[in-house]
């Protein structure tokens, strides 16, 4: 299930950027930053009284109009977005300037929306300034909560108002069996087609113009009895291509699709190769601790000889070498070449992350990685692991019991993974490793 979404809407210089690093940089909570493609900083995950949420930040948008009695074309599409894909809005206004004229249009917008609002009165510094909140409350949003993003004054209240509109998570799930595939990768590098190719059928509109798909789409869909649903993402840009609010919400939106899936299928253009944009959307899914597949579409396009699979296999591994574990298949949408061995590797990566280790073997594991390769000591002190257990799947995770975490050098813990994955696979899911020592203090 993705994560509550949290924007931050409103009318330029009110302090909305601010108010969106005060929650998620502070230590107001614990938080932690979306891995990969999130360094643009338009989205990040916080948490508040144990209940995790993603915050997206509308801010940092700026446009000028002659008319200010006129919201902007793009400050309303911001806003409309905003009630399209969040859980909740927060509506920032400037509690020193008082109500203007735009901040109607954004109230007017925002109040027939039908979405949780919450009207977020910014710069009350002082307690003599609280008497500048009740001129909102003309806006018709509800009761405004006085704040001051700049010096931290008021958020813990501002976030208990938030949670207590999350969702309380009971939907209904698909089927335990169901395995839940999110297509991700750049624009126009094929996701829709073979979505298609997939299905048999049009289910997805397909164009040649470069990103045609807005939203996340879900398609259910079985093949030789087994249940998977089909997430067909909006493609991700480059920061410098995200121009438009549209264009930062298909971000999220992707992002969304990420993390409601088991497996992602990474769709590379077999003609372009490996970008830049790739890697950080595999980061993204990497670090999300996802199974991965990664799939070179167009290869029919491709001039081939009898090594051109190999070399590109090889350039992929250079330029991503973190998935090294991800399969790969060198596929066309179009001609269908290859595209019926998909689902066996799907359901293939789902057996893997879902495998489970006995303590006493993976303890012979540990026993003879040690005897071919000792740990080895840093600053004249030896660090010693004493056993190893198997504590959650998807993505498999095993936790080493040392004596001292911070001893064991990073690349010891990838010769560990190494040995595992030569004695037991687990190809197409990570793995993570966790230091636990003798005080409970744990390391990845």
């Amino acid at each position: 299930m993705a994560k509550p979404l949290v924007a931050v809407v409103g009318r330029p210089n009110v302090g909305k950027s601010t108010l969106f690093n005060a929650i998620v940089n502070k230590r107001i909570s614990i938080v932690e930053d979306i891995p990969g493609v999130t360094r643009d900083r338009i989205y990040f995950d916080a948490e508040w009284l144990n209940r995790e949420f993603t915050m997206i930040d509308t801010g940092g948008i700026e446009f000028i109009t002659a008319d200010s009695h006129v919201i902007p074309k793009m400050m309303r599409l911001q806003a409309q977005l905003a009630i399209e894909e969040a859980d909740v809005i927060l509506f920032v206004v400037d509690g020193k300037q008082g109500v203007v004229p735009a901040d109607e249009e954004v109230a007017n917008i925002l109040r027939a929306s039908g979405k949780p609002v919450i009207l977020v009165v910014n710069k009350i510094d002082s307690v003599n300034q609280e008497a500048n909140i009740y001129e909102f409350y003309n806006l018709g949003i509800g009761d405004p909560i006085g704040i001051s993003a700049k010096n931290l004054m008021n958020l813990g209240d501002l976030l208990d108002d938030v949670v207590k509109h999350f969702p309380d998570g009971a939907t209904t799930e698909d089927e335990e069996d169901t395995i839940h595939v999110a297509l991700i990768g750049r624009p126009n590098v094929g996701k829709s087609s073979l979505t298609n190719a997939l299905l048999g059928q049009d289910r997805v509109i397909v164009s040649d113009v470069a990103g045609t798909t807005r939203d996340s789409i879900d398609t259910h869909w079985t093949h030789d009895d087994q249940k998977f649903v089909l997430i067909d993402t909006a493609g991700m840009r480059r920061k410098a291509k995200i121009d438009a609010p549209v264009e930062r919400y298909s971000i999220v939106r992707s992002l969304r699709s990420v993390d409601r899936a088991d497996i992602v299928v990474l769709v590379l253009d077999g003609v372009d190769g490996v970008t830049e944009q790739d890697k950080k959307i595999a980061g993204y899914a990497h670090e999300a601790g996802k199974g991965i597949i990664i799939v070179v579409n167009k290869w029919d396009l491709v001039e081939k000889d009898d090594k051109t699979t190999l070399r590109y296999t090889e350039d992929i591994y250079d330029e991503m070498g973190f998935l090294r574990y991800a399969p790969i298949l060198f596929a066309s949408a179009l001609t269908k070449q290859r595209i019926h061995r998909l689902a066996d590797l799907i359901k293939f990566v789902s057996e893997q992350q879902h495998m489970r280790i006995s303590t006493s073997v993976l303890n012979q594991v540990l026993s003879d990685a040690q005897n071919v390769n000792p740990v080895p000591s840093r600053s004249g002190r030896l660090p010693k692991i004493y056993y190893m257990t198997q504590a959650s799947v998807k993505p498999p995770t095993f936790i080493l019991f040392v004596n001292e975490p911070e001893l064991i050098h990073f690349s010891y813990m990838r010769f560990l993974e190494n040995r595992l994955r030569e004695s037991f696979g687990f190809e197409g899911t990570p793995i993570r490793l966790i230091l636990r020592g003798k005080k409970g203090n744990d390391d990845d």
